[in-house]
């Protein structure tokens, strides 16, 4: 086992009802680092050689344990044991026993090619285990035997002394010794979009945040600054990567919302198709039928009534899904997700690169008056305003603000064929890119005033300091940093003769407020010649040039995309590891709370029971201080209260939410291997329009499903009715079952799929979510399919007895019933585009591929009829033209009711459309 972290002194310590620490380096940032090297048994000079070798066969190596993957039985069973399958398999072993082996194999390669997609997508969706082992350093510099030296990052274990410098990964979790000026980028883990500063303090309050553990580095993360030396306190799947490692694999991705709907629509069908069945059997046994002859019938009528294309229709409109989204920046990497957009009721977003920019920015400059900068990323050009006005250029104070915070500050802005962008610290690169809004030029600055010495960011002074030669003044020293520690240190103020500290403070409260990260900037000019900054120089005597706030901005694109996501009736929560402020700020700035005034921590989280917490989910918007494990609570207790989840991220701290979540949404650009496997959808722009966009697809394809639907059932519904009727009455069957699958198979297919190619309806995006329990078909289409299987039915049988009675053979009146039905069907077509409009309200062109299905149906079936080896093998024969214009008279009665029904029983949803659904967020 690993060494056991000391556990808090008593309850109250640790909070109230609080959660125990997490991750086996959870409780080490609570004590000092003296007390943590004899609790590991070691001490700066590291361990022994052979100490070192008999923990790591105590504890093994540090790396990740690989999860045990399920064989391709199981997982070739788990996409065969379902209703539809069930139900596809049936139809298969039935068309075989009559000894049709070709339809049977069509049916099974359509079993065969959805499992074999199943079993790759669920192969893909468990290497996001494996992509966290990406993230483990490959090798690591230690202190051992009192000597610094490279090894092996599998061969670390808890007590060895490890060095970090800038560029290093963090090779475990490690409590730190030493920290100069170290800085760790951990987003990955926290969502924190700045660097964080290190330190070596004593012990924190058991209760602290794992963002705010100071004292803590963790496997994974990266140094981007300073150095530091660090004790590893938790290696392999006891740091927090490793926990979160088995959050991943213990996050169980629910069934889409269209495969529950699809498989309590086909339990229901298998169920009414056995009982049609057994109901024809019966029937045909009581007429004195032969057991054999009974068999065949039952089997007759489950043929027709199985709708065998189903399968394939929803697997192309799905696919037609995912080319449209990879066109609008989604790429879609398991079919369903396609359509789970669509039900979406909650989106919760990360924050940090989906809402915001990830590019910290300059926002305001404060020197007496308050200075509006505009601008986006880090290209150095924007506006300077003055209470709403544009400046031609900035007052002196705010000149010399920014010049003075230019000179101190490392950064650099490279501009490429892909933009600009910051070699160094994001905020000092803001910095740079603001002195460039002003019209500062970097180079002429540095040359006049050129740095002799500088003393870098450090965590006891909280600030940086830059020394520089001036021709007029002589040497001056500048200081940035917190404004606190900057302010004590001045005396006077650039815009002023005397300072106010107190309004000073109270103007960098009130920006940060606004979720901006305040600077200040002071500077001083000293006698004598140049020569090295001392600390003596830094006490005091500065006068305060002013303060600067900073900010990753929303992207416009966001606050539009939320606003749209509001009026389909979909609530945005955040969740971010960002300070709370920070994320309400943010909140506000893209409107998902108007007015928030707060953000759940996770720290409160922990101390709210399951019920509390799905009360609190229901309601709030903005979580802040997140870690991982709170994430995938929220995510579950919002299923727990039947929403339909979708969650968005870039970090490994997003993975298991995003893979417990209906549907996680990853981060193409800024997203890590981990959260890309994890999700369902990637973003290629990181954008969170684009998942509005992907919503708006995501409806399409469910609307264009329940059409094809709503097309396909009346035919097999129509077909069940004339075998069930013959049956009964004891008449010759109008149609045989292997006729039946070529118009299941062949022509329904065809021309349903151009129904996954139909535009959106005009109200899709002004519509509420589905309900979870809604089923598949609703009122107005079993209305629509009851009447056309009825008109189908008495069509299919009128036209059959009409060519018997003028002394047709029983093969030309059943080619003539089924070219009835094919006509029918096409021109159903039309009406199918839309459940509730016309055809010319939806465009009689708007969707070309309605016309070339039908004519690929009707050149289909004059080879059914006329070609004789066609006739042999279906047992047809060729009709004349007086059978056609029968077949095709019938057809346009059938579509003229179909019309009819349509504007009488769609008048009412066409009037609801989108003034009578709600609007609001939400359920």
């Amino acid at each position: 086992m690993h060494p056991a972290p000391p556990a808090p002194a008593s309850a109250a310590d640790a909070g109230a009802g609080a959660a125990p620490p997490t991750g086996d380096a959870g409780g080490w940032h609570a004590i000092d680092a003296a007390d943590a090297l004899a609790r590991l048994g070691s001490s700066p000079a590291g361990l022994a050689s052979a100490a070192a070798r008999r923990e790591l066969d105590r504890h093994g190596p540090n790396e990740l344990p690989r999860q045990p993957s399920d064989g391709l039985a199981i997982l070739l069973w788990r996409q065969v044991a379902q209703p539809l399958i069930a139900v596809l398999l049936v139809a298969a072993a039935v068309t075989g026993a009559l000894g049709h082996w070709i339809d049977a194999g069509v049916i099974l390669g359509v079993v065969v090619a959805n499992a074999l997609v199943g079993v790759v997508q669920e192969r893909r969706a468990g290497r996001a285990v494996e992509a966290l082992l990406e993230l483990v350093a490959l090798e690591s510099t230690v202190v051992r035997d009192g000597v610094v030296q490279a090894v092996d990052a599998r061969e670390l274990v808890p007590g060895d002394v490890v060095v970090l410098d800038a560029g290093d990964k963090v090779p475990a979790d490690c409590r730190l010794l030493e920290a100069r000026g170290l800085l760790v980028d951990e987003a990955l883990l926290t969502g924190e979009s700045v660097p964080v500063e290190k330190l070596e303090a004593g012990a924190l309050p058991a209760e602290t945040p794992l963002p705010e553990r100071r004292n803590l580095v963790f496997a994974g993360t990266r140094v981007t600054g300073g150095q530091g030396r660090a004790a590893v306190v938790a290696t392999a799947s006891a740091t927090e990567l490793g926990r979160i490692s088995a959050l991943v694999g213990a996050a169980e991705p629910l069934a889409t919302p269209l495969t529950r709907r699809i498989a309590a629509f086909s339990r229901t069908l298998t169920i009414a198709i056995s009982a049609l069945a057994a109901l024809t059997f019966g029937i045909a046994w009581l007429r004195g039928y032969e057991l054999l002859d009974g068999f065949l019938a039952a089997v007759a009528l489950a043929v027709s009534a199985i709708p065998e294309g189903l399968p394939a229709i929803m697997t192309i409109a799905l696919a037609a899904g995912v080319r449209r989204m990879a066109a609008r920046n989604a790429v879609v990497r398991r079919l369903p997700a396609v359509e789970t957009l669509g039900s979406t009721t909650v989106i919760c977003s990360d924050k940090t690169g989906t809402l915001t920019r990830s590019e910290m920015v300059v926002v305001e400059a404060y020197a007496g008056q308050r200075i509006e900068l505009t601008g986006s990323g880090y290209r150095p050009s924007g506006a300077l305003l003055l209470d709403g006005r544009s400046l031609a250029q900035p007052p002196s104070a705010v000149a010399g603000l920014l010049e003075a915070a230019l000179l101190c500050s490392d950064a650099r802005l490279v501009e490429s064929d892909e933009g600009w962008r910051v070699e160094g610290d994001p905020t000092e690169g803001a910095i740079v890119a603001a002195a460039g809004k002003a019209g500062i030029d970097r180079d002429r600055t540095e040359r006049l005033r050129p740095r002799l010495d500088a003393l870098p960011f450090e965590s006891e002074r909280r600030f940086m300091a830059t020394l520089h030669a001036t021709e007029a003044i002589g040497p001056w020293i500048v200081v940035k940093g917190a404004p606190e520690e900057v302010i004590a240190r001045c005396e006077t103020v650039a815009w002023n003769e005397r300072l106010d500290a107190r309004a000073v403070l109270e103007e960098a409260e009130r920006m940060a407020g606004a979720g901006q990260r305040v600077l200040a900037v002071a500077a001083k000019s000293e006698e004598g010649p140049a020569r090295a900054l001392e600390r003596v120089d830094l006490e005091d005597g500065f006068t305060l040039l002013g303060l600067l706030g900073l900010f990753d901005p929303p992207r416009e694109e966001a606050v539009r995309a939320v606003a749209a996501c509001h009026s389909a009736g979909i609530r945005v929560a955040m969740m971010t590891g960002d300070h709370p402020r920070t994320a309400a700020a943010i909140a506000r700035a893209v409107g998902i709370e108007a007015g928030v005034g707060r953000a759940l921590t996770g720290a409160e989280l922990d101390r709210l029971t399951d019920d509390e917490l799905a009360r609190e989910a229901a309601t709030a918007s903005v979580f802040a201080r997140v870690a991982p494990e709170h994430k995938l609570r929220l995510v579950r207790a919002l299923q727990g209260s039947g929403e339909i989840v979708a969650m968005t991220g870039d970090g490994v701290n997003d993975a298991p939410a995003l893979r417990q979540a209906d549907i996680g949404v990853a981060m193409g650009v800024s997203g890590t291997d981990v959260s890309k496997e994890a999700a369902d959808m990637v973003l290629r722009d990181d954008d969170f329009a684009t998942i509005e966009a992907a919503i708006e697809e995501g409806r399409r394809v469910y609307d264009n499903l329940i059409k094809s639907i709503v097309f396909i059932l009346p035919t097999s519904a129509g077909e069940s009715l004339l075998v069930l009727l013959a049956i009964a009455l004891g008449l010759t069957l109008p149609v045989l079952p292997v006729q039946i699958l070529w118009i299941n198979l062949v022509t329904t297919v065809a021309l349903a799929l151009p129904l996954a190619l139909e535009a959106r309806e005009p109200d899709t995006m002004r519509r509420p979510p589905r309900r979870l329990g809604e089923p598949v078909l609703g009122r107005l289409a079993i209305q629509r399919i009851g009447l056309v299987a009825l008109l189908m039915f008495g069509a299919g049988i009128g036209v059959f007895e009409w060519e018997q009675a003028r002394g047709a053979t029983v093969e030309e009146a059943r080619t003539t019933v089924i070219a009835t039905i094919v006509l029918i069907e096409a021109l159903y077509l039309l009406n199918c585009r839309s459940l509730a409009r016309s055809a010319r309200e939806v465009g009689l062109l708007a969707n070309p591929s309605v016309y070339w299905g039908i004519a690929l149906v009707v050149a289909l079936q004059l080879a059914f009829t006329y070609v004789p080896f066609m006739n042999t093998l279906f047992e047809t024969e060729p009709i004349g033209g007086v059978q056609w214009l029968v077949a095709a008279g019938v057809a346009t009665g059938v579509m003229l009711l179909i019309a009819l029904e349509k504007r009488l029983g769609g008048a009412p949803e066409r009037r609801r459309g989108s003034a009578g659904r709600p609007r609001t967020p939400g359920r």
